[in-house]
């Protein structure tokens, strides 16, 4: 999996659980749903995404090749 899909994976993962936890347990896991979309808006704007650089920290590890 490629680390842009493995980012896209990361978002739509919280965004589905955040939005179960706000209906079936508390509203305010709401703004958990708010933060992620906020984060996505400011990557396309900046290009820097910090689930990216932890993600490719995590499971992608350079190749002493390249």
């Amino acid at each position: 999996m490629s680390l842009e899909n493995s980012v896209r994976l990361l978002a739509g993962t919280f965004v589905l659980l955040s939005v179960s936890l706000g209906y079936f347990v508390s509203p305010k896991w709401f703004l958990m749903t708010i933060f992620v979309g906020l984060n996505l808006v400011q990557s396309s704007f900046t290009g820097f995404c910090p689930a990216e650089k932890i993600i490719s920290r995590l499971f992608f590890k350079k190749s002493s090749f390249s």
